[in-house]
């Protein structure tokens, strides 16, 4: 359906770690979005699988690989998952100040305004980015509502929208636009959904031919969101599948194993309209392997080892100082 715009997701639940990065290559710019790739400390009250740590590291090694090709960097906003932080943190980021460095040195980096529209703990690590990675650009601006040209390519960015359906706990995020010529592709993450009825019509509106974004948190209903939103983002959700030819659907919602079956509602209306909606992997023609949702499962099919085990009963910070043994 692209002919000018091409696009690679480099790591994503679907591809077994919480990520949304993704790389874009037109005829005049290659831009990384969002380069943070993050494991979830703790689910079912289990750390990560060894397997999820294998996920992790070649997920960094394609974002590396990418890194080097990139002229600009994007950060949507401040959660690792969608930023490399400069500590060391080989738990849950698989972060270090050298990776950071690989990242974002001799880049354009177009940020998320950690000063406005952000909550406290966005604010910070915003602040501690330009102190850190940030310094290694060649370039770094601020983005929000803004439009950068290169050549025939628009990169325009968003003012910025919820993270979800307007709980300023959670702050505000970028949505990205990226225009060659005639095509259009729009890399929405973190929107949840969208929750919000005005995102999900900013998106319409907009008409791209490919939309990346971010699915509701299943997993969190009844717990850290409602279920009036989830069934509202759901909503969205078949609205935009209605009208965008192809979708990549992502992040939150694959945290839970059974995602598809509670999406087969939007699956259904992208087949009657003879849309395209899939996964990060199915995009890619690779099969799903999401790993946080199966974690429990994967603990007791396949149990790690001593060293593993012994690994994770050590403290938190020690534990990001040190690799697991996998």
């Amino acid at each position: 359906m692209l002919s000018k715009i091409k696009v690679l997701p480099l790591a994503a639940e679907s591809l077994g770690t919480r990520s949304m990065c993704t790389f874009v290559e037109t005829k005049d710019i290659r831009i990384l979005l969002d380069a943070g790739v993050s494991l979830g400390p703790l689910r079912f009250r289990l750390p990560p699988h060894p397997r999820e740590y294998e996920a992790i590291r070649k997920s960094r090694e394609r974002i590396a690989e990418k890194a080097s090709e990139a002229d600009v960097v994007t950060i949507s906003h401040y959660h690792f998952d969608h930023h490399t932080p400069s500590f060391t943190d080989w738990a849950s980021n698989w972060s270090s100040s050298e990776i950071a460095r690989e990242i974002y040195q001799n880049k354009q980096v177009l940020i998320k305004n950690y000063k406005e529209n952000v909550n406290f703990s966005q604010r910070r690590r915003g602040w501690v980015f330009v102190k850190t990675g940030g310094k290694h650009a060649k370039k770094l601006e601020i983005a929000d509502g803004k439009t950068f040209q290169f050549g025939d390519t628009s990169l325009r960015f968003s003012q910025p929208v919820s993270h979800g359906s307007g709980d300023a706990s959670l702050g505000w995020v970028l949505i990205t636009t990226i225009t060659c010529d005639d095509e259009k592709v729009i890399f929405a993450p973190d929107v949840q959904g969208p929750m919000s009825n005005s995102t999900a019509k900013t998106i319409i509106e907009e008409e791209p031919q490919l939309l990346m974004i971010g699915g509701p948190p299943l997993y969190l209903a009844g717990f850290r969101v409602t279920d009036n939103e989830i069934i509202e983002a759901m909503e969205h959700l078949k609205r935009i599948v209605a009208v965008v030819p192809s979708v990549i659907l992502e992040h939150h919602l694959l945290r839970a194993e059974n995602w598809r079956e509670q999406s087969k509602s939007i699956f259904e209306t992208a087949r009657e309209t003879g849309h395209r909606l899939v996964s990060a992997a199915e995009f890619l023609g690779e099969k799903e392997n999401l790993l946080e949702a199966r974690r429990k499962q994967l603990f007791d099919m396949e149990p790690p080892g001593e060293g593993f085990m012994r690994w994770t009963k050590i403290s938190v910070d020690a534990r990001k100082l040190v690799k697991p043994p996998v």
